[in-house]
């Protein structure tokens, strides 16, 4: 990593209590958490807009956010990223095959129609080559309304700034998952 965490104990007390939580949900403190902690002023915030966007009531279903989120994550290079959300995905009920074969959605059958319109929203989000079209957008509509699409973009642009984060930072993957192939 670029950045070193410092010791739990010089983190205020109100990161330490996100920390706490981090190594009760995922056995262990994650290291973008420590990382952000250094400016509680930054994570704080950026803690309370995850679980905003990844709230139970969510218009948009567990296994395809956390489709999304690996997708967006290979594409950014945020190993730590595709390491975790893989593993959320497996436990969200999907396969490993299809998380392995996530790179090449748009010819695999693995994959259905709503899933590759979401794909496809996250790439023209994600890849700095293209462009969120009207054409694009008339396709999300026909698999998603206002509020999912909303729910949509906000999870696409949230994971960007996450795995871009991480990925710029050099955080390693914590051994949640083994990561798909790029």
């Amino acid at each position: 990593m670029h950045v070193e965490p410092k010791p739990i104990e010089k983190y205020p007390w109100y990161i330490r209590i996100f920390f706490w939580n981090q190594k009760r949900r995922y056995g262990k403190v994650l290291d973008p958490g420590l990382v952000w902690g250094r400016i509680p002023s930054l994570f704080a915030p950026l803690a309370l807009l995850y679980g905003g966007i990844d709230r139970k009531s969510s218009a948009i279903e567990p296994r395809l956010r956390s489709l999304l989120t690996v997708r967006v994550s290979q594409i950014n290079w945020c190993e730590f990223c595709v390491d975790i959300n893989s593993a959320t995905l497996l436990k969200r009920g999907c396969s490993l095959d299809k998380i392995e074969k996530l790179q090449d959605w748009r010819s695999s059958p693995l994959f259905d129609e709503r899933e590759k319109v979401a794909l496809k929203y996250a790439e023209a989000m994600t890849l700095s080559d293209q462009k969120v079209t009207e054409d694009l957008i008339r396709k999300v509509k026909e698999h998603f309304d206002g509020d999912a699409l909303v729910d949509l973009t906000a999870l696409i642009a949230f994971q960007n700034m996450s795995s871009k984060f991480n990925s710029a930072l050099s955080i390693p993957p914590q051994g949640f998952c083994i990561p798909p192939k790029k």
